[in-house]
């Protein structure tokens, strides 16, 4: 039993490392292009967890979502996939990652820049995303692992990016004695990452020849448009 155990935590280990790694590489690349000044990393490992409690609280919420959904009138609708992917999927797992994160950094004195939102989205998004790769790896084997590398966790941090675009200029409206359009900036940011999480699952999931060459063009889209978001977000950081 011993001699099998080098063996094993190897193997297991291989698929934890498979199913993180892209995440943390892109945490890394965010957090890297921060240049007005670091946060702390009890904070960041933080948001990590949180990201691991949304996605243990979505596959509940998304469960519950999806047995509502089914027993109304709306399972026959020709556009069932289109309520699952924007009104449970969407809703849910953009929904309980704002939650978390926010309860962590709204009133955090380290949240001092615009770009600290995206930092902070991007984090909790892709706690979330590993969790979640942790699972399908396990559960369909390394073969899944590059494209979820590719594809669904670069996903996760564009969303997480569209998100921390508003939030962190929520924070300076709100810092500035003008909550209504902070509130409304945080709603903006909420729904426009249910908007790009719905459109991407909903591609996904229709499984035709057109809505996969459609996918695939708006992935590539979006990480075209994230990444120099990003970039420049990072290069035109201002103190909130």
């Amino acid at each position: 039993m011993f001699l099998l155990m080098g063996p094993i935590t190897n193997i297991l280990l291989l698929y934890v490392l498979a199913a993180v790694l892209p995440a943390i590489f892109l945490m890394l690349y965010v957090y890297n292009q921060s240049r007005m000044h670091r946060q702390p990393t009890g904070l960041l490992v933080r948001l990590v967890w949180d990201g691991v409690l949304a996605a243990l609280a979505a596959t509940v919420l998304e469960l519950i979502g999806e047995s509502l959904l089914n027993s109304s009138s709306l399972a026959n609708s020709p556009n069932y996939l289109a309520f699952l992917a924007f009104l449970i999927v969407g809703v849910v797992e953009e929904g309980t990652k704002f939650f978390f994160m926010r309860k962590d950094t709204w009133h955090n004195p380290y949240f001092e820049t615009r770009f600290d939102g995206i930092v902070y989205c991007v984090f909790a998004s892709l706690g979330f995303a590993a969790f979640e790769n942790i699972k399908y790896v396990f559960s369909y084997g390394l073969g899944v692992a590059p494209s979820r590398a590719l594809l669904a966790i670069p996903g996760h941090m564009s969303f997480a990016v569209l998100m921390g675009y508003f939030y962190g200029r929520a924070k300076l409206k709100e810092d500035c004695g003008h909550h209504g359009e902070a509130v409304l900036m945080q709603t903006i940011g909420y729904l426009a990452a249910v908007g790009l999480h719905g459109a991407y699952d909903y591609c996904a999931m229709l499984g035709s020849d057109t809505s996969t060459i459609v996918f695939f063009i708006i992935i590539i889209v979006i990480y075209l448009i994230v990444f120099r978001l990003v970039k420049h977000e990072a290069a035109n950081d201002r103190i909130v």
